[in-house]
Order: structure tokens, then sequence, then C-alpha cells
């Protein structure tokens, strides 16, 4: 007889996939790891096709073929509006993989990893900027997150835009002094904003190697420059109100409830950002229990995965103690 199982989880981000295959008592049977997620890219099915790959190396790894999979907890990037989560849970059922299919959020996946219930909020910074929320009686809170045209404002691949604007500037004259006019170029070995640009316009810096320059924004906030200061001093406000937004949505305003920090940007605590966006909160929503999420998000997929089959808890126990 076959190994079932009784969860699929998968986290899907624009750099990687992760699958874990679960079994009816919470245990971990298979992983594996594949591409990035990327279907406005490639278009739905290669984005889909990826996501099989992953799972074919998961099955490869069970000790005995499966006897059966059970449900796909799918948590993935770009699926940001519910049109968009309705397409790609199609576009799974079509091929068959499990007894049933529910796509969510990435973000929804950090939250889930972060929580012993589908309770709280989780605001994600990594490449850009999103949040959802979710209540135990299943209400949910999220924003389209899509860019600037849905009113964002952050992200790794944002504030490196916003730094070389202000950089720029203020080597040209155009705009005020700021040691990132330094900061920057010397990221890359180069003595001017005008080498920089020249570098990035021609390709001798590839455009994808902007978001190395977040941290350097950090650390010249970090020695005291009032222009990065104020870059990063505007993310921790867009984290709180994004945050303080969806525990309003879902009446947990004036809740003890927790609200996740994860993300690249988020998880490398910088003090001047992580610090502030605590202190925003408690003003906002005083009881709100800050911190960062620390668990994978694959984690999270698999237990909104056995939120869905019913699992008891001891079986959700045994699972994240799996992922300590």
């Amino acid at each position: 007889m076959g190994v079932n199982v009784a969860v699929v989880a998968v986290d899907a981000g624009n750099s990687k996939t992760d699958v874990a295959l679960i079994g009816a008592d919470g245990t971990v049977l298979a992983t594996a790891r594949g591409g990035g997620f990327q279907p406005p890219l490639v278009g739905v099915d290669s984005a889909v096709d990826v996501l099989g790959s992953a799972l074919d190396r998961a099955v490869a790894g069970l000790p005995s073929a499966p006897g059966s999979l059970g449900h796909i907890s799918a948590c993935l990037a770009n699926a940001d509006l519910p049109v968009e989560e309705a397409e790609l849970t199609q576009a799974l059922e079509a091929r068959g993989w499990g007894t049933s299919v529910q796509v969510r959020n990435d973000t929804f996946a950090v939250l889930r990893a972060g929580v012993d219930e589908p309770r709280g909020v989780a605001v994600v910074c990594g490449a850009g900027i999103n949040c959802a929320g979710m209540a135990p009686d299943g209400r949910t809170a999220r924003f389209p997150a899509i860019g600037r045209i849905s009113g964002d404002w952050g992200g790794g691949a944002g504030l490196a835009d916003e730094a070389l604007w202000f950089a720029a500037r203020a080597e040209d004259g155009r705009g005020e002094p700021t040691g990132l006019a330094v900061t920057l170029p010397a990221h890359f070995g180069l003595d001017s904003m005008y080498a920089l640009i020249e570098a990035l316009h021609r390709g001798a810096i590839p455009m994808t190697r902007r978001h190395e320059l977040t941290p350097v924004l950090f650390a010249t906030a970090l020695s005291g420059d009032p222009v990065a200061a104020s870059l990063v001093e505007r993310l921790a406000e867009e984290v709180v109100a994004m945050a303080s937004v969806a525990l309003t949505r879902l009446e947990l305003l004036e809740e003890e409830a927790p609200v996740l920090l994860g993300g690249s940007v988020l998880a490398a605590r910088h003090p001047r950002l992580n610090d502030r966006i605590a202190e925003l909160l408690a003003a906002r929503a005083p009881k709100a229990v800050v911190r960062v999420v620390t668990e994978p998000p694959v984690l999270g997929a698999a237990l909104l995965g056995l939120d869905v089959t019913g699992a008891a808890p001891e079986v959700h126990r045994r699972l994240r103690a799996q992922y300590a």
C-alpha cells in the first residue's frame, strides 16, 4: 500500500518554490524546492509547470509511491487578486494532482506560519510590500499589492529606486545633499552617481542588482543621514498603516492580536526600522503583539491545509515541531 499524503503544501515566491508533503498525523513525508513562480512573465501554464516539477521531486522523495495526494494548499506569489486566485485554482485543479485545491496569496503563508491559530495580521516586505490578515471565523483582510497603482509604497525594489532618485538629485544639485550620493555608487566600486546611472542604464550593472542597495540605504540612515532616515521613517509608516487597517477590518484593533513582520527587509531587523514600527504601532494598535516571523512560509501553507482538513490540534503541533 502506498503512502497517503493528506496535504500538499506549496509556498511559491518569485524566486523559489517549496513543496512539503504532509501525512494525516502531521509528519513531513518529503520536501522539494523548485524555481520561481512568475505567471505574469511566463504565463499561467508554464508557471504551474514549475510547481509540477517541484511536486514530482517531492513525490520521488517518498519512501514508496503515494497511495493518494490529498488537499493542495498553495500559497502563491502573484495571486494578488481574487480573480487571480480563482484562475490559479482552476489551473491547479486541471492538473488533477489532489482531491481539492485552495489557492491563497503567499502572504497568508507567512502569517499562518507565525500563529497557532488563523488569527492576526502579517506584513511582508521583500522585493515588494504586502499585508494579509485572518480571523478564526474565516474572514480575511488583504490589499491588491500590485504597486503604485494600488496605493503601495515600499518593498526592497521601491526603496532602492527612491534612494537612487534622491542620490541622483543630490549630486547634480536638483535636490538636498545626502550621503546616499556617495554610499550607493561606492557599493559597486564607483565614485559617482553619474557613473552608477550610466552603468545601470547601459547594462554594465544589471538592473536586477538594485535590490543590493536597500541594505546600503539602511546603513546610511543609521549613520544619521536625514534623507535616508526619512525613507526608513516612511516605510515604517506604510507598514503600520497596512497593519492597522487590516486589524480594523477584522475587528482586532482593540484586542491583543499578533502583527507579524516577514520578508527580507523586515526580517533583517534593521533597528531604525523595526523599532520605529513597534513605536508607531503601539500608538495605533496598543494591544498588538509585534514579532518577526522566522518560521518558513511552507509551514504556513501546510498549516492552512490542515485547517481545511480539520486536523486535530496535536497534528498541528506535531507538524510545527518539525520546523522548530
